[in-house]
This record gives structure tokens, sequence and C-alpha cells, in this order.
């Protein structure tokens, strides 16, 4: 079982040469630190040390049976965690660092709590310079799944991880809001000759097989279609959800709108045309990056704003990764618990 942390004062550190400092020494004493990515802010521990990444399980109250992402600082860094192929050089290469994890047999020095006692264990270089740095300093590779209680809408600012996790951790890392805002694509390369997509992301299978078929590899990448082992992280069915009930809808109509009641929140892609106190938008004008960044603190104001019912549009199906990406957390957070 889980130990459960007692209250304890969380606080929020500017991005000082001090504060990063301070950071890193916390980290490899095997505390935790809610720190920015480019995709979301993630929970970071040692990754190395079992008893720190238990902490993480119990700060998020996570089941133990869904893995952890590993952030390294590059190529080197992941060959040191897991056997790296010709497939995993090949796109490391291309989109690293940035929102890609990859899915490979993990090295015995990797904990059984990282990888949920599986032969695999996900890997990930992330962008965002003051993740980089913590990474540099801590001389650590870094455990760090979304920083907020388990299955709950994902944090994208300081504020929001406060808000979830505020008392149950003492460090929080402010990089301001996170530029891309949905979580990274992952991809499956346990078996180099059948790559497969199990989270899609900014980075879509097009892209990844353009770079397997450069480097002269099996170009054809899968994506995950049916329920199957938890892999890696966000593979749920149940995910990033509200507490309040989530419907999602390809287009609200007119219609919709006029027929709905004060006490359902209304979620529109882009600004519509009349507001109102039950109306929200993702974006004022509908770009798919904008509503990226914005789609989990649209959800929590939503959320948080006392309504009984939320409905939310989908973004257009020939929107390309971003989409897909988009339409994915939707999807999961609308799902029945």
């Amino acid at each position: 079982m889980l130990r459960l942390f007692f209250p304890m004062r969380t606080r929020i550190h500017s991005p000082t040469p001090r504060a990063l400092r301070l950071l890193a020494m916390a980290l490899r004493r095997g505390e935790l630190v809610a720190l920015p990515t480019e995709t979301v802010y993630g929970l970071a521990a040692d990754a190395l040390n079992p008893r720190a990444c238990r902490k993480i399980f119990s700060a998020k109250r996570r089941p133990v049976h869904d893995p952890l992402i590993v952030h390294v600082t590059g190529l080197r860094a992941a060959g040191q965690l897991a056997e790296l192929n010709s497939a995993a050089r090949a796109l490391a290469r291309k989109f690293w660092p940035g929102p890609l994890t990859l899915v490979l047999p993990r090295k015995k020095i990797v904990p059984d709590i990282v990888t949920s006692g599986q032969d695999t264990v996900a890997l990930r270089s992330p962008a965002h310079p003051l993740a980089r740095r913590l990474l540099h300093l801590s001389g650590r590779p870094l455990a760090a799944p979304s920083a907020n209680p388990f299955g709950y809408i994902s944090p994208t600012t300081a504020a929001h991880v406060q808000a979830g996790l505020g008392g149950r951790i003492r460090h929080i890392l402010d990089g301001g809001p996170c530029p891309v805002g949905v979580e990274s694509t992952i991809v499956d390369l346990s078996d180099p000759r059948q790559p497969c997509i199990l989270r899609p992301g900014a980075i879509s299978a097009q892209a990844i097989g353009a770079v397997l078929r450069k480097a002269g590899l099996p170009a054809r990448v899968a994506v995950l279609k049916k329920k199957s082992a938890v892999r890696a992280p966000g593979l749920l069915d149940q995910h990033y959800s509200p507490h309040t009930p989530l419907t999602v809808v390809n287009r609200l109509s007119a219609t919709q709108r006029r027929n709905a009641d004060a006490r359902t929140a209304l979620i529109f892609q882009r600004r519509p045309k009349a507001g109102g106190a039950n109306v929200f938008q993702f974006s004022r004008t509908g770009a798919l990056p904008d509503v990226a960044r914005q789609l989990y603190a649209e959800l929590r104001r939503a959320d948080l704003a006392g309504f009984k019912r939320i409905v939310a549009e989908a973004a257009p199906a020939a929107g390309g990764p971003l989409a897909t990406a988009i339409n994915d957390r939707l999807q999961r957070a609308a799902a029945k618990r």
C-alpha cells in the first residue's frame, strides 16, 4: 500500500539560478519537484531512486500499474536506461529535444516502480529550457508524469499544480504557461520492425514514418486502436477529466446553444459571435496550436465555475496531428467513470 503524504508547505519558486540549484539538490535528496515542460507540468523525481518514485504515486494517488515517463538529456543518457535500436536513434536525432516519447526495452538499472514491472521503459528528452536545466544540474534522469491528482485535468501552469497538489509536495518551479499544452506523442519501438503510436501528440505517425523511411527502416507506423496492456502513461480510457460531466460534440449548433440551460457550460473551438456567462472558448481564432495551449486551462475554468454539465466542441477531424491529439484528450476526459 502506498503511503499518503501529510499536509506540507508548498513553495512556488521563480526560475532564478539559486532556486534551480536548490531544486536540483532536492531532486538528488529524493524529493519531488513539479517542473514545466513544453507539453504539461511534470512531477519529477530521481528515476533511479525507487523510494523517490514511490512518492510520485503517493502524491498523485496514482495506481502503481500506470508506468512513468523518464526524462533524459538526450540519446547518450537514454542509452544508459534502455536498449536503443536504429529506429529510436533516428527518431531521437530528428525530434529530440521535443514532445516525443519512445518506449524501448529497459535496462536493469531502471527500477520496477518506474516501469510498473514491465520489460520496457518510456523515455523523452524535453525541450523546455528549465526542465533541461534541472536535468543537467541534478545529474539524474527524472521520472515525471503530469503534476496533478491522478485522472484530473493536466496542469499547464504553476497555479494549476498548486491547486491540485498544494500540501502534498514541497516544490513547484514556475516556468509560465506550457507552450504546447498537450502531452507528447508516444511511440512503441520495443519491436522496431513494428513501430506503433500508443498516444497521439503534436508529432504525427506520418512524420515518424518519413524519418524511418529516410533512415532505411520499416516506415509503416501503426496507431493503437484497441485496449491493451498499459505500456505507457495516458492510455487509460478515462483520463484528463474534469469533475463536472463532459460531453464532446463535433459542433455546437445555434439550436444547441439556444436550448442549453444556464447550468450547462458550452466550450467552443473558437470565440463565438455572442458571449454569455456559460460560454467559453479554447481559442479566439480556432487555430489549433492555440486550442492545444488553452485546452486544459479552459476545461479547468468551466469545471470550477459551478456548472452541472460541460459540452465541448471537438477539433476538426481534418486538422492534422494536433487535432487528433486534442480530440483524444477530450474523448478520454469525457469517458464515463
